[in-house]
């Protein structure tokens, strides 16, 4: 009789930065450095992944961890000061949270979905429904976000 415990999946479908698959990943199991399926490549969690239209729902909704995305545009000067408390956020919850970027120039249509007017916008999705939302810059917001997600 096996009395190993196990740690349940926490799965997510992310989009490979090489090839550009789709694959699911165990989050919980991020330091194990997951690879692509495809070509073998690092799937890596410790940092925010991109989602456009086509992937955002299979990616944010469909997770089984929460996770946090950040609207942005390529131009706007404050997103550019938010991304590196995101890219600190997505270091310090690897494994329970993902962290996710929208350029809303690209993802037109989930921007429009969510209603998104002004950025940077970051919304916390739990199981695929939004659960917060933080518009401008508001680092002790991202902070507690994270700090909730840690528990």
């Amino acid at each position: 009789m096996d009395t190993t415990e196990t740690t349940p999946s926490k799965g997510a479908t992310l989009r490979c930065a090489f090839c550009l698959s789709l694959n699911r990943v165990d989050v919980a199991r991020a330091g194990d450095r997951p690879k692509c399926g495809k070509c073998g490549r690092p799937m890596l969690l410790d940092r925010p992944v991109k989602v456009e239209n086509d992937d955002f729902d299979a990616t944010v909704l469909g997770s089984d961890v929460p996770v946090l995305v950040d609207f942005y545009a390529d131009w706007c000067a404050p997103c550019r000061m938010v991304a590196p408390v995101l890219d600190e956020v997505a270091h310090d919850t690897v494994g329970r949270m993902l962290v996710a970027k929208v350029d809303t120039d690209r993802a037109q249509e989930v921007a429009a979905r969510y209603e998104i007017r002004s950025i940077p916008t970051l919304i916390l999705f739990r199981d695929g429904a939004e659960a917060q939302r933080v518009v401008g810059v508001d680092v002790g917001a991202l902070k507690r976000i994270a700090a909730d997600v840690s528990g």
